[in-house]
């Protein structure tokens, strides 16, 4: 009708979706900087950021090298996220959403492959326990890390006690001058008296075990967990990418 005038209201940045993404990665953030910063000081204590060739000394796993990684790549991804957001950078926040969205199927497919090859996996994890064994006393907090598990799991070695026999400090030959010849760690000892009448003074069971059969009694719990992540993980490349539709619009509008 004339005299009237129609209004059509512009694209715009949704600032909900823009602040709700940025604080979601500011936590991401923080929590990653805290993991990468627990990380190297871990390794300045042991003396590893004067002397790199250290990483390589240690035939097991350094459980440093966890926070590290996983810190690292926290930071990485939420400083992509919170400045994506913030500044509006489509770049950052594609960056941000296919890298996360990589470590999804990452994460799927690795459930996939370890349900179909359940046998392959519980002959790398004994070989993967038993190489650790080796390096018990080359790194302390490989050592505390297994005498948590076995302590936990109330397990000793992969399969058995016997596995300690590969550890140069505790194997049974006639040529080991150590005083924990034939012996397993403190962790392996039984600490229940009620047990001792059962099995003696040591766990008998291997950890591969009694971990497979910790994740068969807490199969819900363990589900719930990777779900709850898997959920977040979708909700911040959702996030994200309305972030990146609605930028494309206003920018489509100019």
């Amino acid at each position: 009708m004339p005299g009237k005038h129609q209004h059509f209201q512009e694209p715009e940045v949704g600032c909900c979706g823009k602040y709700f993404l940025f604080g979601f990665n500011i936590v991401f953030w923080v929590l990653g900087a805290l993991f990468l910063a627990i990380g190297l000081w871990a390794w300045s204590e042991k003396g590893v950021l004067s002397n790199i060739s250290a990483l390589t000394d240690l035939g097991g796993l350094d459980p440093v090298w966890l926070f590290v990684v996983v810190g690292g790549v926290m930071s990485v991804l939420g400083f992509a996220g919170c400045i994506g957001a913030l500044r509006e950078n489509t770049f950052l926040l594609k960056f941000f959403s296919v890298f996360l969205g990589l470590i999804f199927f990452l994460e799927l497919a690795t459930g996939i492959l370890a349900f179909v090859f359940k046998d392959w996996i519980r002959d790398q994890l004994n070989l993967f326990i038993n190489n650790n064994v080796k390096a018990y006393r080359d790194d302390i907090d490989l050592q505390n890390l297994i005498d948590f598990a076995q302590e936990y799991w109330s397990c000793c070695g992969a399969r058995g006690p016997n596995d300690w026999n590969l550890n140069i400090y505790f194997n049974c030959t006639d040529l080991n001058p150590s005083r924990e010849r034939c012996g397993v760690p403190f962790s392996c000892c039984v600490r229940d008296p009620a047990e001792l009448e059962q099995q003696g003074f040591i766990h008998t069971k291997g950890c591969v075990g009694q971990f497979e059969k910790w994740l068969q009694d807490n199969l819900i719990v363990v589900a719930g967990v990777f779900v709850g992540i898997a959920l977040l993980q979708i909700f911040g490349i959702c996030l994200a990418q309305n972030l990146v539709s609605d930028i494309k619009a206003v920018k489509a509008n100019w």
